[in-house]
């Protein structure tokens, strides 16, 4: 049994620290204190908790039915203590739910709450696979949602078909989140997009870039392409900046030679 917000709850060890954790990471309430081991009774009303849950869910269908409401129950959440009973839906547009309110309670007989969530919260309940086959991401072990744009897949040269990079709650995929940064940091270390290099004492374009191989592909006028590895083009990057920085020298004492 573990202490929340709410009282206590039971719970089940997924697996031990492997080294000792500070005060700093229990200030950020990352964890729970576990208060002791459940008794028979408990361990029985845990077990028949889900049955609770699907037979007030059932009831709660009913009654939306009956007040002819525009909204699609998701999920009841009912605390192990029996203090309340939270209902989970979605709806395009507001609903006013105050007559179902208090026909849940004079069922229950406990608070009851309505709580209407987005499509994410929606699939994050729900749960699923993703087009990689895993257990969806929202449902396994993120925590929040943080916000996704389509430049995110821009910036990691994915294709931008919505079929592509949508998922399950057909929104953009959390998980184009994850290498963004790392795509950003970088990209900063390659030559920009159609910025002139010489190879070979050759003039050519780059075309095109890998920033997690650190290469890039250039082209001539007339369409020939060669690929450059990260040793190549930073050779041909660091000549260029030393030839700036020698002539901004050599402009410093002319100037002062003058006054």
């Amino acid at each position: 049994m573990i202490k929340t917000d709410h009282g206590l709850e039971p719970a089940s060890i997924s697996g031990l620290a492997p080294v000792c954790l500070d005060e700093e990471f229990f200030a950020r309430k990352v964890s729970y204190e576990i208060f002791r081991r459940p008794t028979p009774e408990e361990e029985r009303r845990f077990e028949n908790l889900p049955v609770h849950e699907h037979a007030a869910f059932d009831t709660c269908v009913g009654l939306i039915a009956k007040h002819q409401l525009v909204m699609n129950l998701i999920r009841v959440e009912k605390f192990f203590n029996g203090s309340k009973m939270i209902f989970y839906f979605t709806a395009e547009n507001r609903v006013d739910f105050r007559a179902l309110v208090k026909d849940l309670i004079q069922e229950f007989r406990t608070r009851v709450e309505m709580r209407q969530v987005g499509v994410r919260h929606e699939t994050k309940m729900l749960g699923g696979l993703g087009t990689c086959g895993r257990v969806l991401c929202c449902s396994s072990f993120l925590k929040k949602f943080d916000s996704v744009s389509i430049k995110m897949a821009k910036e990691q040269d994915l294709p931008l078909n919505p079929t592509k990079i949508s998922g399950v709650c057909n929104r953009l995929l959390c998980c184009l989140t994850y290498e963004y940064e790392t795509y950003r940091r970088q990209r900063r270390k390659l030559p920009k997009l159609g910025r002139k290099i010489k190879v070979d004492d050759q003039v050519f374009r780059v075309k095109r870039q890998n920033p997690l191989w650190q290469s890039i592909v250039v082209s001539k006028a007339d369409g020939e392409e060669k690929l450059l590895q990260k040793e190549e083009w930073q050779g041909f990057e660091r000549l260029k900046g030393e030839k700036k920085i020698r002539k901004k020298r050599n402009e410093i004492p002319k100037q002062e030679q003058t006054e």
